[in-house]
């Protein structure tokens, strides 16, 4: 049996949390500190801090921003969001953080995966795939923020990270960000059992019984941001953690 692991995602921009639905209309959460200190009391497996729109609009990383708030974390973290190069992984790493997550800059270089896992070992890179359906209602693998279709199916494009290096593989379904409707089992299901490395399920969390089918689909950690962030859905923010609560699968 083996312990899942359950990892808070906080949406970082201009210094500040957000919190989006279906990639889009971001709502401010609260102060990025103020989100870690309440997570290191609950004592979160892990935390996943991603710039959303860094890539977007081609900008680097906040060094100074991120490493406040790496220096405030008890638990290890994650960061993704406008990582294109060697340079800047680099510093991303220096500022604290135990994993980079990579997206839109891989459809360019996909050898950035093998130019850090060299360095830090392929356990510090995590590939991210951000999933939507087309218009046939195929799932298909979206870059920049969703904004740029790739034509990869998920399976696809979550077989060449693997080859390429990367040591973990996440599922963030778009159409499912923020609406508490539950993950995307099949696509998680399906590239779980076509990869050997473990994979986190993401978008579309909304309570602790859709982490424990994602699960059980095969995911080998699972990621949340309104169902941590928010009271309920069309509630107030409430920063919270299933505390005590473990999924074995």
């Amino acid at each position: 049996m083996a312990k899942i692991r359950i990892i808070p995602t906080l949406l970082l921009h201009n210094s500040g949390l957000y919190k989006t639905v279906n990639f889009k209309n971001p709502v401010y959460v609260g102060d990025p500190i103020n989100a870690v200190k309440i997570f290191n009391e609950k004592e979160a497996d892990e935390l996943l801090l991603l710039d959303y729109l860094a890539s977007a609009e081609g900008r680097e990383p906040d060094y100074n921003k991120i490493s406040e708030i790496a220096g405030e974390a008890f638990m290890p973290m994650a960061y993704g969001g406008g990582i294109k190069s060697w340079d800047i992984a680099k510093k991303v790493f220096d500022c604290g953080y135990e994993k980079v997550v990579l997206n839109s800059a891989l459809f360019d270089d996909i050898s950035l995966i093998d130019k850090i896992a060299a360095v830090y070992g392929s356990q510090a890179v995590v590939g991210s795939v951000d999933i939507k359906k087309d218009l046939l209602g195929r799932n298909k693998v979206y870059a920049q923020s969703g904004k740029k279709k790739t034509g990869y199916t998920p399976a696809e494009w979550a077989i060449r990270l693997e080859q390429a290096g990367a040591g973990e593989i996440m599922i963030n379904s778009i159409e499912r960000d923020g609406t508490w409707s539950g993950y995307a089992l099949d696509v998680i299901s399906e590239v779980s059992h076509k990869v050997s490395v473990p994979v986190i399920a993401c978008g579309g969390a909304g309570s602790f019984d859709d982490l424990e089918k994602a699960a059980k689909a095969g995911a080998s950690a699972v990621a949340a941001g309104s169902m941590f962030v928010f009271q309920k859905k069309g509630m107030g923010v409430l920063i919270s953690f299933p505390t005590g609560k473990k999924i074995i699968v």
